[in-house]
């Protein structure tokens, strides 16, 4: 059992903030090759998550604290349009589509979501990143 409290969300954020990539993942699967994977991703200003897809599976995030824009493109990079999520304002996740490229914004400092995809965990293919 994993309990998810203020003093876990705190631990993942200091090692966001530590980290230089300006995120920190917390798995709450016990494998990588789990058919189902569930983490919080704690994510700061200025962590750069580039434009990609998940070509074979949907993606489910759910903000449990800060504020975000999820951004959607076409295959050209060109902005097809934005959602904002925040608890805060009642706009508490998004479900993203298999192949629906994307990236995310981070607007303020804390931010965690709790993330769900089906698994394997498998990293992201060269043809899942728009460079």
């Amino acid at each position: 059992m994993q309990i998810i409290d203020e003093e876990l969300l705190d631990t993942i954020t200091l090692e966001a903030k530590e980290n230089n990539r300006l995120r920190k993942n917390y798995n709450l699967h016990k494998s990588f090759d789990e058919k189902v994977q569930r983490l919080l991703n704690a994510l700061e200003p200025g962590t750069e998550i580039p434009v990609h897809c998940h070509k074979h599976t949907a993606e489910t995030y759910f903000v449990l604290r800060g504020r975000l824009i999820v951004h959607f493109y076409d295959r050209n990079k060109n902005l097809k349009r934005s959602e904002m999520l925040s608890p805060i304002d009642g706009k508490y996740g998004i479900s993203i589509p298999e192949g629906e490229w994307h990236s995310i914004e981070v607007l303020e400092k804390g931010t965690i979501i709790f993330e769900v995809k089906e698994g394997p965990y498998r990293p992201l293919k060269e043809e899942e990143i728009l460079l």
